[in-house]
């Protein structure tokens, strides 16, 4: 009753003001009109059937709705502490901005961590510093089944497809990949012209979708296949079967934005939606996968090939180790993603609960590889929030050769971590296809700072490891990492993780991983 009466008394003051303006001076329109609208505004309030907060406060309740859509940007910049944001707090962010734009990183006054708190992870220095290299360490990705070996980088440009980036991050991601001489991973969404017009080294991702190398019916074409693979930028060639977003699910791209140039890229038609499967159609067992990705690597004429994974089950990765041992072949690397997500949009569910976060997926892999014998002939990438030379190092020691970064990039391009990057209103022209939106990101100056950022934090890297009397990153052991498991305890990675011996697996497997290894069969996917 009360809520009626007020909209009615402001529609009433509002018309009544109306008439008394006719004629008279501006003040009475400055009071009318608002009186009126907002009179209006609670009539349909009133009338409104799908908000139940508008019924019972018409007007005054389109403030509730006001505060929740900027409560993000509320508790980004006025609530949050520096270090304690999700899925990068305010102290990472800030130290990718400064390092993109060559600016001073250093933080004075001590650490603002509760170094005390259980989790808190920290790196063994020591007393006998080696000098910092002056040429960044590379890794040799290539088995012995690969003709053309690639020299990685120790950090380059994670999975992003053209279509989930604008064109110009795109060009400005493969721009700063040349001029720092590290790769870009295209993403699944295919190889299109952004990704070869700087010059770049690429890492070609095929996924379920087979973009770029597909048939009408959405099976993989290998004649296609070949003839990109071909590309000089093209140095390497990465099967994506899950990604850490969402493992174990598919993806789909709405028709409204499969717009002429995207459908080129991915051969598919434009206009209509596109849904990537959540599984192969060309292989369906663990020897079947190594069975193909040795076909892509002699399709692509010799050219290192792996495969990309969010860890799941032990059992199942066991069971490629067996048929990679049963084959006489192997892929050349490996890219773990971690299960914490990354910049594909995914369901909140699969981004919070399914999937092994990258420490337990690498740890998984490197032992695996190991007790199977094959760590020798394979590399091991990690793709998972490494935007500090902290992370890398972390990564190196946990059992990767090399990392990856996708958000720490799309920062260097000048993300905000405003997470409306699936909605194509990306504010700073980053994920979006709105040419309006795309054109702020400028291509010749975030290109140099895409480069800024990967050289500083390698260098940073190199720092840290010869603080830890270290020059090369092989000699990293995992007692140089240690984690406070208790306020008053803390132990090292040596102690808190099980580390397998070349070999183990093929004669006597431990008691904790003996089930598993006899479990594996590389003929099944076995759950």
């Amino acid at each position: 009753m009360i809520r009626t009466l007020f909209v009615a008394l402001t529609l009433a003051a509002g018309i009544a003001a109306t008439v008394a303006a006719v004629g008279l001076s501006p003040w009475w329109w400055a009071a009318a009109v608002p009186l009126t609208l907002l009179g209006l505004v609670g009539g349909v309030d009133l009338l409104q059937r799908r908000h139940s907060v508008l019924r019972n406060y018409p007007v005054l309740g389109h403030a509730r709705f006001l505060l929740e859509r900027i409560r993000p940007e509320l508790q980004q910049y006025f609530i949050e502490r520096n270090f304690d944001g999700r899925p990068f707090d305010r102290d990472v962010r800030t130290l990718v901005y400064e390092r993109a734009k060559g600016t001073d990183a250093e933080q004075p006054y001590g650490t603002e961590r509760d170094v005390y708190q259980p989790g808190y992870e920290f790196l063994v220095p020591s007393m006998a510093p080696c000098p910092v290299p002056e040429t960044p360490p590379r890794v040799r990705v290539g088995g012995p089944d690969c003709k053309h070996p690639y020299d990685m980088a120790l950090l380059n440009v994670s999975a992003m497809s053209f279509g989930s980036l604008s064109a110009n991050a795109v060009l400005a991601l493969n721009g700063g990949a040349a001029a720092g001489n590290f790769a870009q991973d295209t993403g699944e969404g295919g190889l299109s012209e952004y990704h070869l017009r700087p010059g770049g080294d690429l890492i070609w991702e095929i996924g379920t979708g087979y973009f770029g190398c597909r048939t009408g019916d959405g099976d993989f074409d290998p004649a296609e296949f070949a003839d990109k693979a071909a590309h000089d930028h093209v140095k390497c060639v990465s099967l994506k079967l899950s990604q850490g977003a969402k493992p174990g699910i598919g993806g789909v791209l709405p028709g409204t934005k499969v717009n002429a140039e995207i459908a080129k890229v991915r051969d598919v038609p434009e206009g209509r939606t596109v849904i990537s499967p959540p599984y192969h159609r060309t292989f369906s067992t663990p020897r079947e996968l190594i069975r193909f990705i040795a076909r892509l690597r002699e399709l692509s004429g010799g050219k290192p090939t792996g495969f990309k994974l969010c860890v799941g089950s032990r059992r199942q990765f066991l069971a490629v180790c067996k048929a990679m041992l049963a084959e006489g072949t192997a892929p050349d690397f490996i890219v773990v993603d971690g299960g914490e997500g990354g910049t594909g949009a995914a369901p909140m569910e699969f981004a919070d609960h399914v999937g092994a976060p990258l420490t337990e997926g690498l740890l998984t892999v490197h032992n695996a590889l190991v007790g199977a014998g094959l760590r020798d002939r394979i590399k091991v990438g990690a793709s998972g929030k490494i935007a500090t030379g902290t992370d890398l190092v972390k990564r190196l020691i946990q059992g990767a050769d090399y990392g990856n970064a996708a958000r720490a990039m799309m920062f260097a391009v000048g993300c905000i971590q405003a997470q409306r990057c699936h909605t194509n209103t990306c504010p700073t022209g980053v994920t979006t296809q709105d040419p309006r939106r795309a054109r702020a990101l400028d291509v010749r100056d975030k290109a140099p700072r895409v480069q800024r950022f990967q050289e500083a934090t390698v260098s940073s890297a190199l720092q840290i490891m010869a603080s830890m009397g270290v020059t090369d990153p092989a000699e990293l052991r995992p007692h140089m990492l240690r984690r406070r498991i208790a306020p008053h305890t803390e132990r090292s990675y040596a102690d808190l993780h099980e580390w397998l011996e070349p070999g183990r697996l093929l004669a006597e497997p431990p008691q904790s991983w003996a089930a598993d290894w006899k479990a594996a069969d590389p003929d099944r996917f076995t759950v």
